[in-house]
């Protein structure tokens, strides 16, 4: 049984009703088995019409260490309920936790749209191609908006938010999202003769300005390229950077020239060397989210590729930033 861990018990109790016309979704199509993520519902409507007031959020089994995120205007609960199976939260076993979430005491008018958004862990337990099913429920003046059916077919009225599980790559499951599957890199993609590699970001700390971006760049051709340019909508401006010993110093510059690629060479961008950086951050780059990121090439030319943001101290020195 669930236990409540906050002040009010508003919006606990629903009765299934009130009509769609677009379903309530989440914003990730899939996650990564023993990495942690977020989770975000997005609610596109009211009930019939009316404001939602609270919307409670279901976690599913094989969904641990659960965090919710505040919303302004908005009153947040929990409830908490034992584990089916013990969990390894770095180190430290886990038998019970988050169950479900509720904001209550809002206003959300029909014509507006807005998310909701938790973050946890998924179970080393369960399988790859596996569904796992949020059930959420809006609540509003005089009635609801239910999205509870965990079926998976496609013909019922009220299909409950899920997502994909796919492989971590030998995650362990610790709720921070360390080991393997906090390590897990884009895929590659390929510009002419370029293949860009195994992109990903590092995560940051609270108004942090900057991150740094890391890749590894081959030129399977016979001709020379340059790494000359890098966007994304993340952050304010980007710019290729090196960073290298300078007597006892550890110092970065710009590669104003860009960063040349070798015909016939690989070229790595690692923490401690050669990176893109993201700067005047947007807002935070979290754990488990990921960034759009366009590279230009001198002459290959431009392609977009999708750098998963791992956490900060994966895969190396993870404070070569924080001082920027």
């Amino acid at each position: 049984m669930f236990i409540k861990t906050t002040l009010t018990a508003a919006a606990a109790l629903f009765a299934l009703s009130g009509t769609a016309f677009a379903h309530a979704t989440l914003e990730q199509k899939e996650a990564a088995i023993g990495a942690t993520t977020k989770i975000t519902l997005r609610i596109p409507h009211g009930c019939d019409g009316e404001a939602t007031n609270a919307v409670r959020f279901e976690i599913p089994e094989g969904f641990y260490a659960v965090k919710p995120m505040p919303k302004a205007g908005w009153e947040l609960t929990t409830e908490t309920g034992a584990y089916e199976t013990p969990y390894n939260n770095h180190g430290r076993e886990m038998t019970e936790g988050v169950r479900a979430v509720t904001w209550s005491g809002g206003d959300l008018p029909d014509e507006f749209y807005d998310e909701f958004t938790i973050r946890g862990a998924v179970g080393p337990q369960l399988a790859a191609g596996e569904a796992l099913y949020f059930p959420a429920v809006q609540t509003c003046a005089n009635g609801t908006a239910d999205w509870t059916d965990i079926s998976g077919s496609h013909d019922v009225p009220n299909p409950a938010p899920s997502l994909m599980l796919v492989s971590g790559d030998g995650g362990h499951g610790h709720g921070h999202g360390h080991g393997d599957a906090a390590m897990k890199k884009g895929a590659t993609v390929t510009l002419g003769d370029l293949e860009i590699s195994a992109p990903f970001a590092r995560a940051t700390l609270p108004n942090q300005p900057v991150a740094g971006g890391f890749m590894t760049l081959t030129n399977t051709g016979e001709t020379d390229d340059t790494l000359i340019a890098a966007r994304s909508a993340a952050a304010g401006r980007m710019e290729v950077h090196e960073m290298a010993m300078d007597g006892d110093v550890m110092r970065m510059r710009e590669l104003e020239d860009g960063l040349p690629i070798p015909a016939g060479q690989t070229v790595t961008l690692k923490p401690g060397g050669y990176h893109v950086m993201f700067m005047d951050l947007a807002g935070p780059l979290s754990e488990g989210d990921s960034a759009e990121v366009t590279l230009t090439f001198e002459k290959a030319g431009e392609v977009t590729v999708t750098m998963p943001v791992v956490a900060r101290d994966a895969g190396g020195a993870a404070h070569e930033h924080g001082s920027h």
